[in-house]
């Protein structure tokens, strides 16, 4: 990270807090929508960008958070609204901690397709359980109690709270991504044997990125289940975020810090914006845009920019 990007963040953080008092409804819909899939592809790429294992299912985690939460939280009906979501939050946490631990050590020894493919298995797994067993009430479907703060409208207030959600998920990518763990991560990404060799423990660095981004992953479905103030099976385990979550992050710069922020931001204006009243033409006219920035910038927008940034410098005249 240059020495210039915390007061960057902080400048972009301060203008997105305040953009709700300002903007219209819809528009701060459509700014929720974009915090909560640009801290999701940051909580993907913890994995996915910086270690290599990229996964087609991390649906599982928002679905098997909001559930969770959903499920404890009617357990203590009698509690406050902003104590159950805390307390949604601890849960959901808590069953996506207990799902990675489960299913690290098997699902880890695969690599490359066979990984993100296994992944996308775990994902229909865990939505048809909620779907066929009673007990989880997929089918029927969860209510979540209203949240807000005084003088804050609900969407002002879960816009902000996907704010902050968002800003600690960078945080702690960006923390990893500094450290002797990121490090490690890295080499795994370039080449797993070759690190292995070298000292790299990669088996438990894999499984803490694993962790790491599972729960970051079920705490924003908690937060996501409470903005939608329902939620049933296909609400939460949807493929489209599956497939998302791996754009995020093509068309950012993937293996970069904020290559899935850029990436989300980019694709939830295109699609929720620019194309969102052409119905019939929607899915056709985002598939081709994807395919013509990617053709365009294969390594992502960071990668494009970096590549002509250095190009430049290149042809500059010596002084």
């Amino acid at each position: 990270m240059k020495p210039y990007a915390p007061l960057f963040v902080l400048l972009c953080a301060l203008l997105l807090a305040a953009a709700p008092g300002v903007l219209p409804p819809f528009y701060v819909r459509v700014g929720q929508i974009t915090l909560y899939s640009a801290a999701l592809g940051t909580a993907w790429a913890i994995p996915g960008g910086f270690a290599g294992y990229g996964s087609f299912g991390n649906a599982a985690f928002i679905g098997v958070g909001a559930f969770a939460a959903g499920l404890t939280e009617n357990q203590f009906a009698s509690l406050s609204p902003p104590l159950a979501l805390l307390l949604g939050l601890g849960a959901g946490a808590a069953a996506c901690a207990i799902l990675s631990a489960a299913i690290a050590y098997p699902i880890l020894r695969l690599r490359g397709t066979f990984f993100a493919i296994a992944m996308l298995g775990v994902s229909h797994v865990c939505s048809e359980l909620n779907n066929n067993v009673d007990a989880l009430q997929g089918s029927l479907g969860l209510n979540f109690p209203a949240v807000t703060m005084a003088n804050l409208a609900p969407e002002a207030f879960f816009y902000e709270l996907y704010l902050i959600a968002g800003l600690a998920v960078l945080c702690v990518a960006w923390l990893i991504q500094r450290s002797r763990f990121g490090a490690g991560l890295l080499a795994i990404r370039e080449d797993e044997d070759t690190a292995r060799m070298l000292g790299v423990p990669t088996e438990r660095y894999k499984r803490i990125a694993f962790f790491v981004s599972a729960v970051l992953t079920g705490l924003l479905g908690v937060i996501y289940a409470h903005s939608l103030g329902y939620i049933t099976t296909d609400s939460v385990y949807r493929d489209d975020t599956n497939l998302n979550l791996v754009v995020f992050s093509l068309l950012g710069g993937m293996g970069t810090l904020f290559g899935p922020a850029i990436g989300a931001f980019l694709l939830v204006f295109v699609t929720q914006v620019v194309l969102g009243r052409l119905l019939d033409f929607h899915l056709f006219a985002t598939g081709l845009l994807l395919v013509i920035l990617v053709l365009a910038a294969p390594s992502g927008i960071l990668g494009f920019v970096r590549t002509r940034t250095r190009r430049r410098s290149a042809m500059a005249p010596a002084e």
